[in-house]
C-alpha cells in the first residue's frame, strides 16, 4: 500500500529543486533587469523554507540536535563553496595576473587589510559593552576579507559590463580571492593571545612569548607559506598534464571543462588532511593553473562552471536563512539591538571605506574618486566570515580549564556568534539592494517627471494635432487663420502657409510646404502641406552617429 514518505532527504530534494526551477524561471528579470543578487533572494528563500517558517528545511535535525555538529556541517559547506569559488577566482584572471598587478595587490593585501582589521575591531569596541580590545581583535578578523562569493554580484553581469570598467572588475576579483586565505594571520593572532594571556593565561602556560612563537610558525610557516607552495605545485602540475592529455587527446571536452572544478576538490581535500589554509591554496593553484591563459581562453564560451558557481551560491544562502540564530540578535547578553544596528551601520561605512580613499590614488585601476567610492562600499562580508566564525568557535571550545570552556573564550564564542552572523545579514541585505535602489532613485524622479509632461503636452497640443491631419482640405481655404495672414500681407493665395511645430514627449511635428521643404517647387505649383517627424535623441544613450538625422517628410 503506498504511504507518504516525509523524510528529511526527499523533503530537502523537492524544496531545493523547486525553488532553484522556480527562481530559474524568472533569474533573468531578478538579475539584469531588477539587478537583485542571487545571494539575497536565496537567503530570503532559506527564511521562508527554515523552521522559523515552512519547516521545510530542519538543521537541527540533520545535525541530530547537537550545535556542534550544525557548526561542522556549516563550516564544511562554506569550505566546500568557497574551495570552488577560489580556483574559478583565480581561473577567470588573465594571464600572469599576480605578478603584473601585484603592486596594487600589495597594498590591498598588506596595509588595505590591518587597516581594515583595526577599523572593525575599533568599532567593536567602541559598541560592544564591556568588551575588551584584544576579544574585538577577534571578532574583527572574521569580518576583515571580503567576500568573492558576493563580489560575484558587482564584477557580473549586465551592470558591471555597463559601468564598472574590466580593470576594476580584475583587481575587485583578485584582491577577494586573495585575502580569504590571508585572514589567518589576522584571526589567529588574537586567538593566541587571547589563549594564553587571557585570564592570566590560566590552564596555559608560556604568556605572550609562546603565543607569538606559536602565531609565526604555525599560522606564517605552516599555514600560509605552505598553502601558496603547495597551491603553485598542484596549478602547475595540473596545467601541464592538462596539456599532455589534450595534445595525446585523451582528454574528453566534459572531463576537460570540469577539470578546475575537481582541482578544487582536491585541493579542498588534501590541505584538509594536512591542516593547512585550503582557501588560499585555491586561489593560488588557479592562478598558477591559468598562468598561460590557455584554460580559461578555452573555457570562456562554455557555461559549465558559472552554472556550478551559481547553484552553489544559491545553495549557501539558503543554508545561512535556515541556520541564522535570529532570535539571538533580540535575546542575547552581548549587545543590546539597537547598538547592534548601529554597529552595522558603522562596519558598512567605515570599515573599508577610509582605507581605499587614502589608497586610491596609489591603485592605478581606480581612476578617480567615484570608483573609490565604489570599492570602498561594495566590500560584502559572506561565506568567507561565516567561515571565519566556525573556525574561532572551534578554536574557543578547544580552551578548556577542567574540562570546561574557560569563562573568557566563552564570552568571546558568543559574541563572535552574534556579531558576525548580524553583519553577514547586513552585508547581504544591503550590498544585495544597493544597485536597484540607486537605479531607482535615477530614474524615477525623471519617469515622474516625463510621464507628467506628456500628459500636460497631450491636453495642451489635443487640438493643433487634430488641424495637422486635417491640412490637406483646409490649406486653401480663405477662412483658415494661415490664408487670411497672407491676405492682409497681401501675399498670393498660392504662396506656403507658415511652418507650425508641435511637441509631444520627445515628438516633434512640424508642419511645413513641400516647396520649402524640397526647395524646387514652382510658383504654379500649389502648396502641398507636408508634415515632418523629428525625434529628440535618447537621453540616456545619445545619438547613434555624429551625423544628424535628416527628418523624413510624410504627406498629409
Amino acid at each position: 500500500m503506498p504511504t507518504l514518505s516525509l523524510i528529511n532527504f526527499n523533503i530537502v530534494c523537492a524544496t531545493l529543486g523547486g525553488f532553484i526551477s522556480v527562481f530559474g524561471l524568472v533569474s533573468y528579470l531578478f538579475k539584469e533587469r531588477f539587478y537583485l543578487s542571487e545571494a539575497l533572494i536565496s537567503l530570503l528563500a532559506g527564511v521562508v523554507f527554515s523552521p522559523h517558517a515552512a519547516n521545510f528545511i530542519r538543521p537541527q535535525e540533520y545535525a541530530l540536535g547537537s550545535e556542534q555538529n550544525l557548526e561542522e556541517i556549516t563550516l564544511y559547506f562554506t569550505r566546500l563553496v568557497l574551495g570552488v569559488q577560489l580556483v574559478l577566482a583565480g581561473v577567470q584572471l588573465p594571464k600572469r595576473y599576480l605578478q603584473i598587478e601585484w603592486k596594487s595587490l600589495s597594498l590591498l593585501l598588506g596595509p588595505g587589510m590591518a587597516a581594515m582589521w583595526m577599523c572593525s575591531s575599533l568599532v567593536i569596541w567602541a559598541m560592544v559593552p564591556n568588551f575588551p580590545f584584544l576579544h574585538a581583535l577577534i571578532v574583527g578578523a572574521c569580518i576583515t576579507p571580503t567576500d568573492p562569493v558576493l563580489s560575484n554580484s558587482i564584477v557580473k553581469g549586465k551592470f558591471a559590463d555597463k559601468n564598472v570598467p574590466r580593470p576594476l572588475q580584475r583587481i575587485i576579483v583578485a584582491e577577494s580571492g586573495a585575502n580569504d586565505g590571508l585572514g589567518y594571520p589576522f584571526l589567529f593572532f588574537g586567538l593566541y593571545l587571547l589563549k594564553y594571556i587571557g585570564m592570566g593565561g590560566e590552564g596555559y602556560s608560556g604568556g605572550a612569548g609562546k603565543a607569538m612563537g606559536l602565531w609565526f610558525y604555525e599560522t606564517w610557516v605552516y599555514v600560509v607559506i605552505l598553502s601558496v607552495v603547495y597551491g603553485i605545485a598542484v596549478g602547475w602540475l595540473s596545467r601541464e598534464l592538462l596539456h599532455w592529455a589534450e595534445e595525446k587527446h585523451y582528454v574528453d571536452r566534459e572531463s576537460f571543462l570540469v577539470f578546475a572544478i575537481a582541482l578544487a576538490l582536491f585541493i579542498v581535500g588534501t590541505c584538509g588532511l594536512i591542516g593547512t589554509d585550503d582557501l588560499l591554496a585555491c586561489f593560488v593553484a588557479g592562478n598558477v593553473f591559468t598562468q598561460d591563459d590557455w584554460f580559461r581562453l578555452e573555457t570562456m564560451d562554455d557555461s559549465l562552471q558559472p552554472t556550478i558557481d551559481m547553484l552553489l551560491n544559491l545553495a549557501v544562502f539558503m543554508w545561512f536563512g535556515a541556520v541564522c540564530p535570529w532570535s539571538s540578535f533580540l535575546n542575547n547578553d552581548v549587545i543590546p539591538l539597537y547598538r547592534l544596528i548601529f554597529l552595522g551601520i558603522l562596519i558598512l561605512l567605515v570599515r573599508r571605506m577610509p582605507v581605499i580613499f587614502a589608497m586610491h590614488k596609489c591603485i592605478h585601476q581606480i581612476d578617480h574618486i567615484y570608483q573609490a567610492a565604489f570599492v570602498g562600499f561594495f566590500g560584502p562580508i559572506g561565506v568567507g566570515a561565516i567561515f571565519y566564525l566556525s573556525v574561532t568557535r572551534e578554536f574557543l571550545h578547544e580552551i578548556t580549564v577542567n574540562g570546561e570552556v574557560r569563562e573568557d573564550a566563552q564570552k568571546v564564542s558568543e559574541a563572535v556568534d552574534v556579531i558576525v552572523w548580524f553583519l553577514v545579514i547586513c552585508s547581504i541585505v544591503v550590498h544585495g539592494l544597493s544597485i536597484p535602489l540607486v537605479k531607482a532613485g535615477y530614474h524615477l524622479p525623471r519617469t515622474i517627471s516625463h510621464a507628467l509632461s506628456t500628459s500636460t503636452m497631450v491636453e495642451h497640443d489635443a487640438v493643433p494635432i487634430a488641424n495637422v491631419h486635417h491640412t490637406h482640405s483646409t490649406a486653401t481655404r480663405s477662412s483658415t487663420p494661415t490664408t487670411n495672414r497672407n491676405r492682409k500681407r497681401g501675399n498670393n493665395a498660392r504662396d506656403p502657409p507658415e511652418p507650425t511645430v508641435f511637441q509631444i514627449g520627445r515628438t516633434v511635428i512640424r508642419t511645413a510646404s513641400s516647396q520649402e521643404q524640397i526647395g524646387t517647387g514652382h510658383a504654379e505649383e500649389p502648396a502641398r502641406p507636408v508634415t515632418l517627424i523629428v525625434r529628440e535623441e535618447d537621453e540616456e544613450t545619445g545619438p547613434e552617429s555624429d551625423s544628424p538625422t535628416p527628418p523624413v517628410p510624410t504627406q498629409a
